[in-house]
């Protein structure tokens, strides 16, 4: 299993293609992801790369942490494993 980053401060015009290109040069980016908005389709901001191994994701991680990617100054760290929580999601639906 590879190691999560978390990539923030990301350009609005970054892609998960372009995100993908910068890391590989650290080593074998299993996946490489900008987190959309849902409703408008617009990117977040902040995306998560995932490496092969720790070897590579402090390679990347010190590499690409406070420099320029599509105009931004990015943030890169390990992310956090947290499970995701639940919202309610049906928070917003009618009780009729």
């Amino acid at each position: 299993m590879g190691k999560k980053i978390y990539v923030g401060n990301l350009s609005y015009s970054t892609t998960d293609d372009s995100l993908r290109q910068r890391f590989e040069a650290f080593g074998n980016v299993e996946s490489a992801r900008v987190v959309m908005d849902r409703a408008s389709g617009r990117s977040k901001g902040f995306g998560f790369v995932e490496m092969s191994n720790d070897a590579e994701a402090q390679a990347a991680i010190a590499g690409v942490n406070g420099q320029d990617l599509d105009g931004r100054v990015v943030k890169a760290n390990e992310a956090l494993d947290k499970p995701r929580e639940d919202r309610g999601r049906d928070r917003y639906r009618s009780s009729y």
